[in-house]
């Protein structure tokens, strides 16, 4: 007879617990959220307005548009954009060719050099190099110049066509790379030619011979801490098979050759990011830009280089902020019928299940409460934006964690029916309840997966949210509905079975309810 007691008293004991530790962990989760500031939602777009981008291709003189090149653009800048997090941005074509970005919030000018910079990279040679004035001038060495002693390649090829050498040394001293509109970057740029190019700071310029190697080239971009160069960060890059070869070939070249010729520029949409001597040949198929990156830069490059380069060059044609397309009215109509339909299950559940329904509102307090939290956080780490897609998905969800406690709420109410004890009823009502949320909630899981991946603009925003609430649901389930229930079980109000318990012989339909009895 110890034993049983032992054994009974073990499982409260547990529940407890575990009530316990999920309280801890909200607690620590709600004072990290309150450390890094995060105490107000993201809102997104459709409720908060934001800013408005259009970007118009560059086409030479006489040219037009190629519609495949701007859909592919579309499709690669919403990739960029999606690699900031889930920021519900808009991105769309229009029948003139242009490229219309809207982002969430007036603090948009990450996201605009993001989606609008071309990210064409090549590899070319430096033939020369001077200071970022107008008046510079320069010597153009011959290919053929080498290190004192070293061998002279033999029937080496003209860097660049012979004839063109005058025009390039006089765009060379014309150009004025300290003025910043001209360093843009973006401009048409033919690989098979000769470059006249600016360094990213206008502190440079260069002329640089045709491209060896080419963006499409790189197989994978990631940024990673430069330890060698002050702590700061850098790109890394690998080189598909074609990109190992020439990129093997240039290195090899360009060794044996005399200043500036020795130099490798890596060219990011028109300006030379940084033009590193070349002392030995490279033949691992990898290489790194390194230029004074931030994190934020450095990481923005490698996901620009990541996804590709754009098809075709974009400039910034208008900027404009927006008002919300919805607007504060439509945001508190939103918030009133979650907060109606909230109240509705409440009252059904306090009307139907008397003292049980307790455990149902304290279910809901803690999966919004748990669900808020969430938000504020994935607000600051990935960037999670709040629309009213969004909010209808969090609504969905109180239909899911209603479902939960009625299936097990249920069951526990069949085993009582059978003659079992209520705490008896507890756990095996739980077993038969379990497998049932389980199979609900992962199909609901599923669902939201789908539409995540396979959806765009707010129908994403709506997924992500329906598949967050419905993983709330799953902890709330396990982590505290069923554990109160099981220390409810030990509460005479409830094990006695008390008319407002929920658990009465009327509330269970066990005994017909006449005369005096009926309430």
């Amino acid at each position: 007879m110890s034993a049983n007691i032992s054994k009974a008293t073990k499982k409260p004991a547990k529940s407890g617990r575990t009530i316990a530790a999920l309280l801890v962990i909200f607690i620590a989760f709600a004072a990290l959220a309150i450390f890094q500031g995060d105490t107000k939602l993201k809102l997104g777009l459709d409720l908060r307005g934001g800013t408005s981008v259009t970007l118009a291709p560059k086409v030479a003189a006489g040219g037009k548009v190629d519609t495949a090149a701007v859909e592919q653009a579309v499709a690669i800048i919403r990739q960029r954009v999606n690699s900031l997090g889930v920021a519900e941005s808009e991105v769309s074509s229009q029948s003139n060719g242009d490229i219309i970005v809207s982002v969430p919030g007036n603090s948009s000018s990450r996201v605009v050099d993001l989606v609008g910079a071309t990210a064409q990279l090549r590899f070319r040679q430096v033939l020369a190099v001077g200071a970022g004035n107008a008046a510079t001038t320069a010597s153009l060495a011959t290919p053929a110049a080498t290190k004192a002693g070293a061998k002279k390649p033999a029937a080496t090829p003209a860097t660049f066509p012979s004839g063109v050498t005058m025009a390039l040394d006089t765009a060379f001293k014309n150009l004025d790379c300290t003025v910043p509109a001209n360093r843009q970057g973006g401009a048409i740029d033919d690989p098979n030619q000769p470059l006249i190019s600016c360094s990213r700071d206008g502190s440079s310029k260069y002329i640089l011979a045709a491209a060896e190697v080419e963006g499409d080239q790189v197989s994978k971009a990631s940024a990673v801490l430069d330890n060698t160069n002050g702590n700061g960060w850098m790109v890394l890059l690998n080189f598909n098979g074609a990109g190992t070869s020439a990129f093997g070939k240039m290195t090899t070249r360009v060794t044996s050759l005399a200043s500036p010729q020795n130099q490798a520029a890596i060219v990011l949409d028109g300006l030379v990011v940084s033009a590193p001597r070349i002392n030995e040949a490279i033949n691992t198929g990898s290489a790194q830009i390194s230029g004074s990156f931030t994190q934020t830069l450095a990481t923005d490059l490698a996901n620009k280089l990541k996804y590709g380069a754009l098809p075709l060059s974009l400039s910034v044609q208008e900027i404009n902020q927006i008002s919300p397309t919805l607007g504060s009215d439509q945001l508190h109509a939103g918030l009133l019928a979650g907060l109606i339909g909230l109240i509705l299950v409440v009252l059904y559940s306090l009307l139907y299940y008397r003292g049980l329904g307790l455990v149902s509102v304290g279910s809901l307090l803690v999966a919004g409460s748990i669900t808020y939290l969430s938000f504020l956080l994935l607000g600051k780490w990935i960037g999670f934006t709040l629309t009213l897609a969004g909010i209808a998905g969090a609504i969905v969800s109180i239909g899911i964690t209603a479902d939960s406690f009625i299936v097990y709420f249920e069951r526990l109410r069949d085993e009582v029916r059978d003659g079992r004890s209520l705490r008896t009823a507890v756990q095996t009502g739980w077993l038969r309840a379990r497998r049932t949320i389980l199979v609900a909630d992962f199909v609901s899981l599923i669902a939201a997966g789908l539409l995540y991946f396979f959806a765009v603009g707010g129908v994403r925003g709506f997924a992500f949210t329906l598949g967050l609430t419905t993983f709330v649901d799953l902890i709330v389930v396990f982590f505290f509905t069923k554990p109160l229930v099981t220390i409810l079980s030990k509460v005479a109000f409830y094990s006695e079975g008390n008319n407002l318990s929920g658990l009465s012989a009327k509330s269970l339909g066990v005994v017909a309810v006449t005369g005096k009895d009926a309430l």
